[in-house]
């Protein structure tokens, strides 16, 4: 019998882009540059939670950039589009952190309605923050289209009289303020130090343990959660990301199919070991 991975495959999203009755849908789309080559190819959503509100998923953008190379370079056509990113580091203390743990339902909901809305074929989602990570994997999962996960990186340490600093060490020094152990000046200095560039908290806060346990799961390239923000191997990871995911469209290879028990375990073995947050 043969297997349904080696027969020829007919792409979901012909239901918007193929057919006399869709030359309406056809007529949305060249105006946003897409031509009849992109008719014979699949449409890959790529999902992302870029916002200039906050660092760590500053520079999404950027990277979606490479994402959308690597797509195109293996022989599908991109299409880009955003939702909400809650960063819990700037919403805590304070009313907005209400919108943390909703922000997580409300991003999965959007990406299953965007794949929903465009008959996407596969997706790559992008994510950065503590909340954006789970949703995108929520979303993945509930779709099951073949798709890969990117996670943004994390802010390299800052440096301040000497030693690598970080904002766990601002934190700190509140306190430390408030006893009478530090001056305000000091603290002021730590403030102005501790995150030197773009990119997720740099500790084994939620944003890594979130990327260290979907890498080990098995849905992001190989390598994935370790890299820094603003890297050029970040960059070749989102290429890779790009085209890794052609391949799992090629091959029928699904989030289900990868997110098994022993992938379940696999993640709370990695978070175990390398004492990660919730």
């Amino acid at each position: 019998m043969e297997n349904k991975r080696d027969q020829p495959q007919k792409y979901r999203s012909t239901q918007i882009t193929s057919g006399l009755g869709r030359a309406p849908q056809r007529a949305m789309l060249r105006a946003i540059g897409l031509t009849d080559e992109d008719w014979t190819r699949p449409l890959i959503g790529i999902a992302n939670t870029w916002t200039e509100a906050q660092p760590c998923n500053y520079h999404l953008r950027t990277l979606a950039e490479h994402v959308k190379r690597g797509v195109r370079d293996a022989g599908g056509t991109p299409l880009e589009f955003n939702t909400v990113a809650v960063n819990d580091a700037i919403s805590m203390g304070h009313e907005g952190m209400k919108a943390s743990l909703i922000s997580r339902e409300l991003i999965a909901d959007s990406i299953e309605l965007m794949a929903v809305a465009y008959q996407f074929d596969a997706l790559v989602t992008i994510g950065g923050c503590d909340k954006t990570q789970p949703a995108c994997v929520m979303a993945m999962a509930r779709l099951n289209l073949p798709g890969i996960f990117l996670y943004g990186g994390s802010v390299p340490p800052g440096r301040l009289n000497g030693r690598e600093i970080n904002v766990q060490d601002v934190i700190e020094a509140v306190g430390a303020v408030q006893k009478g152990r530090l001056t305000e000046e000091e603290l002021h200095a730590l403030e102005c130090a501790a995150c030197p560039t773009f990119g997720a908290c740099g500790g084994m806060y939620t944003a890594n343990t979130m990327a260290s346990a979907i890498e080990a799961m098995g849905l992001t390239v190989p390598n994935c959660a370790a890299p820094v923000a603003p890297s050029r191997r970040r960059d070749e990871l989102a290429y890779q990301s790009g085209r890794a995911v052609m391949q799992a469209l090629a091959h029928d290879i699904r989030p289900r199919d990868v997110l098994t028990h022993a992938a379940l375990e696999n993640g709370i073995a990695v978070v175990a070991a390398m004492g990660g947050s919730t």
